[in-house]
């Protein structure tokens, strides 16, 4: 658990101790160590019944949340032994070591060197092999022997098929202590009497039914890392060998006419940790001076600097972002240049104070111009919707600047039933007419109450030059109120 390790018990060593919860009005023991299990101690007591026994014993308050984090940051650490690792919370992880095995020599030394590791954070490790997750997972975690991996997942107990509390003491109740006792009943009759999960847990675990396996982290398309025999301690020295990684790692790249949108930088420390660092770029590149410059800014703004501890002995480069790029001539007119120049700023910008703070506008889809546009991050790709273009020397379809909510204009006189304006009063100043475009007839999404009225858009002049963009809101009907005007826009 993240409270045993031996920062958190500085002065403490062996001092007996408990995870607490409230529960059924009092505050009772949702966990205890082995010092507190030796003592008598077991959870579901109170914590003041168990006080009264051991004095001594040391209450922390249950985080779920917290502990889920620490679960994740054990899994991001054993990302050195294979791509495919699982949680299996709240206390396990269930890695997938096909094909990897033989980068350690052994399943034995590959299991010695992550005990090894958990180890130095303070984690006791119960571990176990098997051809399926889930006799791996029961094996771990109630530990039996045997002449073979059967013959041990037979001698489990029931309470390894991971079913609830009921089904597995009806299991207890009807003489079937041990995954053997219920391998040897017809499955229908187990199914039948116990519920299908129980049937389905039975063949799991002995192997005749898959175990569905959801990696946390996809396997990205291009990745590149470097192991060291001793562990470095410097983080500008494991920089300079990030540079070298992503300089093999952009000849690929070029290879395949590509250039990465995403860098993520994975430092494995020797007690078994990673420090993680990920940056982006709004058009692709195969600068590694850009991207490194990119991790430094990204280094910089950490509220707590990159910490080696014992020191990095695997370093890891994944580009699970990667688009075309092919060669580009400069424009005589330096046009590129300004362009890389601005692309350069924003990904700077977007590393140093956050993705999601510097954003740009894209258009959308819709009806309505007031949701014809959205924001998003300024790193992310271009949205495949274009802004509405006029003819060349025509003015603008749409006005920049947009009132939210629309103001309301009065004493319109205008022809009817859809005549422009003719003389409105906007800001208690009076406008006449001197030139109008339109309508432009913009009814209400169809997911909306039919009676929604319509609104007509006119592009009008007045007399003194101003261009305004002004609707109509609903038609000139019988037995309908009279519509109202607004002006949405000012055109520059």
């Amino acid at each position: 658990m993240r409270i045993a390790r031996p920062h958190a018990f500085v002065g403490r060593e062996g001092a007996p101790y408990a995870v607490i919860e409230k529960a059924k009005g009092a505050q009772r023991l949702h966990a205890v160590d082995p010092v507190a299990a030796g003592l008598g101690i077991e959870p579901g007591a109170t914590l003041a019944d168990s006080r009264a026994r051991v004095p001594e014993l040391a209450a922390f308050d249950h985080a779920p949340h917290d502990d889920h984090v620490w679960l994740e940051r054990l899994a991001d650490g054993c990302a050195r032994y294979t791509p495919w690792v699982m949680l299996d919370a709240p206390d396990g992880l269930v890695l997938d070591v096909t094909g990897c095995v033989h980068l350690f020599a052994s399943e034995t030394a590959l299991a010695a060197d992550a005990v090894a590791r958990f180890d130095r954070l303070g984690v006791v490790v119960s571990h176990a092999f098997a051809d399926n997750p889930d006799a791996a997972r029961a094996l771990a975690r109630y530990r039996t022997s045997g002449a073979s991996e059967d013959e041990a997942v037979r001698r489990l107990p029931v309470a390894a098929l991971g079913l609830d509390g009921e089904a597995t003491l009806a299991l207890k109740r009807a003489g079937l202590k041990t995954v053997g006792d219920v391998v040897v009943r017809p499955l229908s009759a187990i199914a039948a009497r116990f519920g299908g999960d129980a049937a389905t847990r039975v063949r799991r675990i002995i192997g005749e039914a898959d175990s569905p396996l959801s990696p946390r982290i996809v396997k990205p398309p291009l990745y590149v890392e470097r192991r060291f025999a001793e562990p470095m301690a410097r983080t500008d020295y494991a920089l300079e060998v990030l540079g070298e990684l992503m300089a093999e790692a952009f000849v690929r790249l070029e290879e395949s006419h590509e250039g990465g949108r995403r860098f993520v930088a994975r430092f494995f420390r020797t007690d078994g940790l990673v420090q993680r660092l990920a940056v982006e770029t709004g058009r692709p590149s195969r600068d590694v001076t850009l991207a490194l410059r990119l991790f430094r800014e990204r280094i910089d703004a950490l509220a707590d600097p990159i910490d080696p501890g014992f020191g990095f002995d695997l370093i890891r480069l994944d580009i699970p972002v990667a688009e075309r790029l092919d060669a580009s001539q400069l424009k005589l007119e330096g046009g590129a240049v300004a362009e890389a120049e601005l692309t350069a700023l924003i990904d700077r910008l977007s590393t140093r104070l956050g993705r999601g703070r510097v954003r740009r506008f894209a258009p959308r889809d819709r009806h309505l111009p007031e949701q014809a546009e959205f924001t998003l991050p300024a790193v992310e790709p271009a949205s495949p919707e274009t802004w509405p273009q006029s003819e060349p020397g025509e003015p603008p379809l749409r006005p920049i600047h947009l009132f939210d909510p629309p103001q309301p204009i009065d004493h319109v006189l205008s022809e009817v039933p859809d005549g422009p304006p003719l003389k409105f009063r906007w800001r208690r100043t009076l406008h006449d007419v001197a030139r109008a475009e339109g309508p432009e007839r913009i009814a209400a999404p169809w997911w909306t109450p039919r009676e929604a009225p319509t609104r007509d858009y006119y592009r009008v002049e007045d007399r003194r030059g101003r261009r305004l963009w002004i609707f109509r809101r609903g038609l000139f009907e019988e037995g309908q109120p009279a519509p109202s005007w607004y002006v949405h826009g000012v055109f520059a």
